[in-house]
């Protein structure tokens, strides 16, 4: 859990879903506002713990230069590593998810040509009064409607959305 409880390797994970394969130069040209030894000690991290694996390396000027291809398989979190969080891992998770968004958000609206309305952007918050078998079947659609999206390739016509549903009892 520890892996995935910073920013900077949860927006590898989230540059590197749906691709093929990304260089660790790739990547920081993707996060230009991380400096380039923090993407490559972050990508090292993953690779260790089996989340990234290497597709090829070649020379470049005298260096070896990885590819590397996200093991989705390996960058998830499953039910029993959630009910095992403390309440404190639950917050470190939940700021590292939080901080990602942000950084994720910035880079979005410091690009040229940004257009939060014709890109469709939301934020919107809804409070919902659920019971649980109604939580249980929202949840169910939402799942639904997004897994058959996650596999999707990058065409010419496609752009990377970051989708993030969060959900969690509101104190009235």
């Amino acid at each position: 859990m520890e892996l995935f409880a910073h920013p900077v390797r949860l927006r590898i994970v989230h540059a590197m879903a749906g691709r093929r394969v990304f260089t660790t130069s790739q990547l920081c040209d993707l996060m230009p506002e991380v400096s380039k030894a923090t993407v490559y000690r972050h990508v090292g991290v993953l690779a260790d713990a089996g989340v990234l694996e290497v597709d090829g390396e070649e020379r470049v000027r005298g260096a070896v230069e990885r590819r590397y291809r996200l093991r989705r398989d390996r960058a998830t979190i499953d039910p029993e590593m959630v009910a095992a969080l403390s309440p404190e891992d639950h917050r470190r998770v939940f700021a590292a998810a939080i901080a990602t968004l942000l950084a994720e958000f910035n880079a979005y609206l410091d690009r040229d040509g940004a257009d939060p309305v014709a890109d469709s952007v939301g934020y919107r918050q809804h409070a919902l009064w659920l019971s649980p078998e109604e939580l249980d079947d929202l949840i169910g659609r939402m799942r639904a409607a997004i897994v058959p999206h996650l596999d999707h390739e990058p065409a010419p016509d496609r752009r990377r959305y970051l989708i993030s549903p969060i959900l969690f009892p509101s104190e009235t």
